[in-house]
């Protein structure tokens, strides 16, 4: 299992992109932490989420 912004989920074996395919973010609007470490948008292609994994996913809201 994975642990996604907390909520645990079986995406082991699935790479950042292939998740966020399968979700509502904006990726222009997101950032996303692997254990800790902030994955580069061009590494999320390459980037296998394995079991245990612990994955942050941030959305940058604009106003003022």
């Amino acid at each position: 299992m994975v642990k996604v912004n907390g909520k645990e989920l079986d995406i082991a074996g699935m790479t950042i992109t292939d998740y966020l395919k399968t979700t509502a973010y904006e990726l222009k609007y997101i950032a996303v932490e692997k254990n800790t470490m902030i994955v580069p948008k061009a590494k999320y292609d390459e980037t296998i989420i394995e079991d245990g994994d612990v994955i942050e996913v941030v959305s940058f809201v604009g106003g003022g």
